[in-house]
């Protein structure tokens, strides 16, 4: 797995990232200039956008949560899902050209080796006027792999791209995105070598539920969409009783697993619903999930917050509180330039990229596939 060595730094693109979560709370979109090629790529973030969801928003939801659906009603809502992407793209660009555009597509069911992300990519051709990378988990699967995550590449290239980040390289850092499932990246330090010579050292993994649960309780315990920056939780007191029984559904096994629909833990929700009051509930399953992601990162110095999530100061209060006793610290990605909440839009600008340049995105240690392939599908 290579890319980096004789990388020029003189190629310059303009390469669109998309992303929805498994939230399914909205789509981004992150315009990136990449500079160079390969692993050696210099990366700057040049726009940022945030589109709803809209109509589409329910039947996203339903499907992935396993409603039946016609042939044609799946197809309708991939090629209308394909033109809301479109038209994202399109009022990012405000006319300006894009020289790739790298789509994820909503998962809509995920047990390796089987995962869909759905999207039709056409529209994004049609409207833009540039290649279209999408299907990023399919080779990595159909080789062995989980598929997920497939961000930790795209940390430390994007990462080693910022001057203003090289203590963090120093010493080491865990990059956590709070999306609907938190997962992980973590890069050991430098130690004065190449990233194309740490690949092997890259880990990562998803860790547990996250906002799916979170926003679960804040629409039916709450009666909102989702606690605005945590402050429900922040008023609620957490149930030490009911908070171990979730540290004991949500705590990943010891082999770890790739999360996906169908893992979010609603049981416990309905379990709960008469001892816990809704802001009682939501502290205590803030609580609960960052205790699991804080035990997670034991032993890494720097921990950057990523994600919806990241608002979320209850939650972010829970992770700082019990990692604590790494003597750790942890601090939002925004304090380097990027943005939590379109983190992964922006990453997939860079992954796009790396597929592009017949880099493999996926890492052995982080996915359990044997040789990691070249990823991507390619329209137009």
């Amino acid at each position: 797995m290579s890319g980096g060595a004789g990388a020029s730094t003189e190629r310059v693109r303009r390469v669109v990232g998309c992303m929805t979560g498994t939230s399914i709370d909205g789509l981004d979109v992150a315009l990136v200039e990449v500079r160079g090629t390969g692993l050696e790529m210099q990366c700057r973030v040049l726009r940022l956008g945030t589109r709803e969801l809209g109509a589409l928003q329910q039947p996203l939801r339903a499907f992935a949560d396993g409603a039946a659906m016609t042939a044609g009603a799946v197809a309708t809502l991939a090629h209308d899902f394909g033109v809301l992407h479109a038209e994202a793209i399109a009022e990012l660009l405000a006319g300006e050209r894009a020289d790739l555009v790298c789509v994820h597509g909503q998962t809509v069911f995920h047990k390796p080796p089987v995962s869909w992300q759905l999207l039709n990519p056409w529209p994004v051709v049609q409207r833009v006027g540039a290649r279209v990378v999408y299907d990023l988990r399919g080779a990595d699967l159909a080789a062995g792999g989980q598929g997920a995550p497939i961000t930790p590449i795209a940390d430390a290239v994007l990462l080693g791209s910022r001057p203003d980040f090289v203590g963090g390289l120093a010493s080491g850092f865990a990059v956590v995105n709070l999306g609907g499932f938190a997962n992980f990246t973590a890069v050991p330090a430098a130690g004065g070598k190449s990233l194309a010579d740490r690949l092997g050292t890259i880990q990562g993994g998803d860790v547990c539920v996250c906002n799916q649960l979170l926003d679960r309780i804040a629409r039916e315990r709450l009666g909102v969409a989702f606690d605005a920056d945590g402050a429900r939780a922040a008023a609620g007191r957490v149930d030490a009783a009911a908070c171990e029984q979730l540290v004991a559904m949500i705590r990943p096994s010891e082999q770890g697993r790739s999360l996906g629909s169908g893992d979010e833990s609603f049981a416990w929700v309905e379990q709960t619903r008469a001892s816990l009051g809704g802001e009682d509930a939501a502290a205590t399953a803030c609580e609960a999930i960052g205790r699991v992601i804080a035990e997670s990162l034991r032993g890494l110095e720097t921990v950057l917050l990523a994600g919806g999530g990241a608002r979320n100061n209850a939650l972010a209060a829970a992770i700082a509180r019990h990692g604590k006793g790494s003597g750790g610290q942890v601090r939002l990605i925004d304090d380097f330039g990027i943005a939590a909440t379109h983190r992964e839009a922006i990453e997939f600008a860079v992954l796009g990229a790396l597929c592009e340049d017949r880099v493999a995105i996926t890492l052995p240690a982080v996915t359990g596939v044997g040789v990691a392939p070249i990823s991507g599908a390619w329209a137009g």
